[in-house]
């Protein structure tokens, strides 16, 4: 006999999460100064702001990668939200241009876009030679070469979807709240995001050379605002997270239950662990995959996503969970098909 538990009352997981908020430039490196404004000054208030938002909620723990006018390297930046371990890096900056440009963007890691995004990511990268023994810490890696970023680690792939997904939140928030001009979500080669392991993002607030844009962004009234938008969407974010983690925990309990000796086996449902996601096809060759073998691949929307121990059994999906993990995969995740196309994993569970 096949029992089942599910739970009506849903309450949000009380994990902490740790958000690395960094503001760009800093100490010898002033950012731009279109129109006398100071990027790093304006990056590091900001950034204030959001973390005093976020610090309103007690599951989140913020850490800053400067709280004064210093100068820290883009490898440090990274360094210090892989060693948090954090859920999510945010990078801050103001944008700049030759023309009355304006307008809030938000940046994930990708191979080189079109020419302007690829010139804002070489002017963000360019701090890199201001860094103490740069040509070591970043040996190989060339800011006007597309290839650079060619090898980018699966790991920083396989968060590729949790980016987009708090980018997106973000610019909502700048255009459908504050009604900034979107320059929407684009995907670029900034080192300081290569440098970490999570979900990273890298906002450009809006361009100080365009002077009302500049005095918005100056101002504490815009300070206050921006700040909060960039907050919220973090927030959401994070809500999103944590209700995917009471639904994991919902779920192991209803599997403690069925594994009294009962295979679940429903043959239009099919279960699938992704463990990765990007731009870029990559062969599905154990090797590639840190020795998983038999990997899936499927193409939605321009993205690949990669898929580990397809079957219809969903005690065995747990098992293949735990094995992609064990293999480093720790943002791996479990996702239900029925007739290739993608339910929720309570939806499935009901249908057993």
């Amino acid at each position: 006999m096949i029992f089942f538990v599910f739970f009506s009352h849903q309450t949000f997981s009380q994990k902490t999460y740790t958000i690395v908020l960094d503001p760009g430039h800093g100490g010898k490196d002033p950012g731009n100064l279109g129109n006398g404004f100071i990027e790093k000054e304006i990056s590091l208030k900001i950034a204030i702001e959001v973390g005093k938002e976020l610090e309103k909620h007690d599951y989140f723990k913020v850490i800053f990668t400067r709280e004064e006018d210093v100068f820290i390297d883009l490898w440090k930046r990274g360094a210090i939200a892989n060693d948090a371990k954090a859920t999510l890096f945010v990078s801050i900056h103001c944008d700049s241009h030759t023309n009355d440009a304006h307008g809030a963007g938000t940046f994930v890691l990708g191979l080189r876009g079109n020419k302007k995004n690829f010139e804002i990511a070489k002017r963000e990268n360019a701090v890199i030679f201001l860094e103490n023994n740069y040509k070591k810490k970043y040996e190989g890696f060339d800011s006007n070469s597309a290839e650079s970023v060619i090898g980018l680690s699966l790991l920083q792939e396989e968060n590729l979807d949790k980016s987009l997904e708090i980018a997106n939140l973000i610019q909502q928030n700048f255009t459908k709240k504050l009604h900034r001009v979107d320059r929407k979500v684009k995907q670029d080669n900034f080192q300081v995001l290569r440098e970490t392991i999570m979900p990273s993002v890298l906002i450009e607030l809006g361009f100080l050379t365009y002077k009302p844009e500049g005095a918005y962004l100056n101002s504490i009234n815009g300070q206050v605002q921006m700040g909060k938008a960039i907050a919220d969407a973090i927030k959401d974010y994070v809500d999103h997270l944590r209700l995917n983690t009471v639904k994991e925990e919902k779920f192991n309990k209803v599997n403690t239950v069925i594994n009294n000796n009962t295979v679940i086996n429903n043959n239009e449902v099919e279960f699938k662990i992704q463990i990765a996601s990007g731009k870029n096809k990559i062969e599905t060759k154990p090797y590639n995959f840190k020795g998983l073998k038999n990997i899936e691949i499927k193409e939605v929307e321009g993205f690949f996503k990669y898929y580990y121990g397809v079957t219809t059994n969903y005690n065995e999906a747990v098992e293949s969970l735990k094995t992609a993990k064990s293999a480093g995969y720790d943002s791996a995740f479990l996702v239900a098909f029925k007739n290739n196309e993608k339910i929720s994993i309570t939806e499935s569970m009901k249908m057993q």
